[in-house]
């Protein structure tokens, strides 16, 4: 597959580059994509969340009325989790949600992600560029140019500090390094932005494992 490099302005350089077979070019693995961004959300969570069971509330332990001759149920505690202000039953705990997969799937799933995002043709070349200083309008002015106005994931060979600070404000941008992406973030977009000099990395990260 071939892709045209575009300038910051949105034109055409007219050069074109070849996106390789073995990154862009494969069969796309469905469950292994599946796998990988449920560990990217699992590992998100805190895991902080916590209810206080009948044990733990405040409340006397003394029983609230004699066991028969009531007409009612027998009841203990005011603690009880059947009364208002009871303790909860098998109320969440605090855990750890994270889970542990195989490098080679997460590999296959990024691959799977990129190969997927070529396929439908969401995958833009733009030349190497660079800011002075964090401008906001500047960059924006840029997506604007390359029409990149939904979602973009905006992939550098490296970190340019510049870049970063002038598009962590956009709501709809995201901006990675080359040996950063994960694939939460690939199928989360609508365009994948690749400056040209990240191909090199991403073909040196995959191609030679």
């Amino acid at each position: 597959m071939e892709l045209s490099v575009l300038n910051i302005k949105g034109e055409d350089t007219g050069r074109k580059v070849t996106l390789s077979e073995a990154v862009f070019g494969l069969e796309p693995n469905e469950h292994a994509m599946y796998l990988d961004v449920k560990q990217y959300l699992a590992n998100q969570r805190q895991g902080t969340h916590k209810s206080k069971e009948r044990a733990e509330v405040a409340g006397s332990t003394k029983k609230i009325k004699k066991q028969k001759g009531t007409g009612g149920a027998r009841a203990g505690s005011i603690k009880s989790p059947l009364f208002v202000g009871g303790g909860r039953v098998f109320g969440p705990k605090p855990r750890d949600y994270s889970f542990k997969l195989n490098k080679k799937l997460k590999r296959t799933a990024r691959l799977s992600a990129l190969s997927l995002l070529a396929r439908n043709n969401q995958v833009a070349l733009v030349e190497a560029f660079s800011l002075d200083a964090p401008k906001t309008s500047e960059f924006k002015g840029i997506l604007n140019n390359l029409q990149s106005t939904g979602k973009t994931l905006l992939v550098l060979p490296a970190v340019d500090k510049n870049i970063v600070l002038s598009g962590r404000n956009l709501p709809k941008v995201k901006i990675s390094t080359a040996s950063d992406i994960n694939t939460y973030d690939l199928l989360n977009t609508q365009k994948l932005l690749l400056v040209e000099d990240s191909l090199n990395v991403l073909d040196n990260l995959f191609s030679t494992k």
